[in-house]
Formats: C-alpha cells, structure tokens, sequence
C-alpha cells in the first residue's frame, strides 16, 4: 500500500484520469473529493461490499433458474429425438401436393428434392 501525505486542496493522481483531493480535514475526519471517468464506479468500501454481497445473491438464484430451464430444454429435447414415439401415434401434418418432400407429395417430386 503506497503512503502518501497530503494537506487540505492537495491531489493525488492516480493514472491519467483519476484525482482524489482532500477538501476538508476536521479533527478525526478527511473528506476526500473524487474525479474519475463514469465508467469508473467510485463507491465507499461498505457500499462497495453491500454491492458485491446482493450481486453474488442475485447470480445464484440466477444460476438456479437456468438450472431449471436447463433441465425443461434437456426433457422437450429427449420428445424431440423420438423417445416420445414409443408412448403415442406419430405425428403428420397435413398433405402439401406440389410440394417436395412433404407428405402427400407424389414420387416423382420427391426425387427432384
């Protein structure tokens, strides 16, 4: 941790784009004015943690809801690759003359697909 003494109006640099400044010194207290880019979040280490605490929360139940959607994308795949055939009568839609390939088309459109 680097050290630094500074005295009322003094700044310190920190890169190119960040001034910490100490506008006020009052017995115990410093008050500290900070400039930084926006994209830059600036925050007191209690914010900062309270923060930090609520987004690691919010990424849990997250993860437990994908986890559930998961599972209901793996069960309509499982449908999907046939195991549902065995349990009902398949599935036709409905007869497209002229069509290639689709039911109801005739041989020799078939062949042209």
């Amino acid at each position: 941790m680097l050290v630094l003494s500074r005295q009322r109006d003094e700044t310190i640099m920190i890169g190119d784009d960040i001034e910490i400044t100490v506008v006020d010194i009052r017995g115990d207290k410093v008050r500290v004015g900070i400039t930084a880019p926006s994209r830059i979040a600036v925050h007191r280490k209690e914010v900062y943690e309270a923060i930090r605490q609520e987004n690691e929360k919010a990424a849990a139940a997250m993860r437990g809801e994908i986890e559930v959607i998961e599972k209901g994308l793996r069960a309509g795949a499982g449908l999907m690759n046939g195991s549902a055939r065995a349990s009902g009568p398949a599935l036709r839609g409905p007869s497209v003359p002229g069509v290639p390939g689709a039911p109801g088309a005739s041989g020799s459109e078939r062949k042209r697909a």
